[in-house]
């Protein structure tokens, strides 16, 4: 879907002065939560909560268990900015439109971004359960972020992707992990449209081609993200197993469930390393 462009920089533009205006300091980190996964922001000390919908310009959250709110505040000895629900390819909205935010944090100054999502799990040797740093991602939304006008002032035309999530700062989770005793996975991520799950045959595609985890987010914010320069580090939580010879139907409600068990580890993990970036 093409936009105007002009119109585009000004929505930036007006929605990061609108933020701005509330804050007290710049913030450091940007966090991007997904479903099941928005507790973490009841650890942040917060300062500002602002839903979506007063923040000129801002896509509305539609999906179950997004809180559709962006929180400032401390965590970790950091000051933040969190999405508490994102949005996403299947709900309707343009690719500009789901990566408006990633361009919002960096006018506001954040350099590092944090993601996270509820995935299916591809991979026989992880479980239900576990949570995966992304090292790598396959993009198959049919669609990329990137498509029409170059924003010039934000980054190159042809941005390089060889290093999609940040090596240092997967060392770091890695490094906090294994102080926390979390086995932390670590695999590839891969994004489809949606908003159906995948039939056994899909499912045996994308393991096929080297895929992990399966979701419906991420790999948008991530691509911008790079587009900018910004160091992305991204986990998915592992909610349901999609092996194609042992496929069970599962509901957004177990998804939703399996997803609170694992939060608390997920939650540990970040505090602390955001605590040491």
């Amino acid at each position: 879907m093409r936009f105007n462009i002009e119109e585009y920089r000004a929505t930036i533009k007006a929605a990061a002065n609108h933020i701005q205006k509330q804050l007290d300091a710049r913030p450091g980190v940007g966090i991007i939560l997904g479903t099941g996964l928005g507790k973490l922001a009841d650890e942040i000390d917060v300062k500002i909560s602002l839903p979506y919908d007063e923040i000129p310009g801002f896509p509305v959250s539609t999906v179950e268990s997004h809180a559709g709110r962006l929180i400032y505040g401390q965590l970790g000895g950091k000051n933040v900015l969190a999405m508490q629900g994102r949005f996403h390819y299947y709900e309707g909205y343009a690719m500009h439109q789901i990566t408006l935010p990633v361009r919002v944090m960096y006018e506001l100054g954040i350099r590092t971004l944090f993601v996270s999502n509820a995935g299916g799990v591809l991979n026989p040797h992880f479980d239900r359960g576990d949570i995966m740093v992304l090292d790598d991602h396959i993009n198959l939304l049919g669609d990329n972020p990137l498509i029409g006008p170059n924003l010039d002032e934000y980054g190159p035309r042809f941005p390089d992707m060889s290093e999609p999530y940040d090596k240092e700062l997967i060392a770091l989770a890695e490094e906090v992990a294994l102080e926390q005793k979390l086995n932390l996975r670590k695999g590839v991520y891969v994004a489809v449209q949606g908003p159906n799950l995948e039939t056994r045959a899909e499912y045996r595609f994308l393991r096929a081609i080297g895929a992990d985890v399966v979701g419906m987010s991420t790999v948008p914010e991530a691509i911008v993200a790079n587009h900018m320069g910004m160091k992305t580090l991204a986990f998915s939580v592992i909610t349901d197993e999609c092996y194609a010879d042992a496929l069970q139907a599962v509901s957004l409600e177990e998804i939703i469930a399996t997803a609170a068990k694992a939060e608390p580890k997920l939650t540990a993990l970040m505090q602390a390393l955001i605590a040491r970036i």
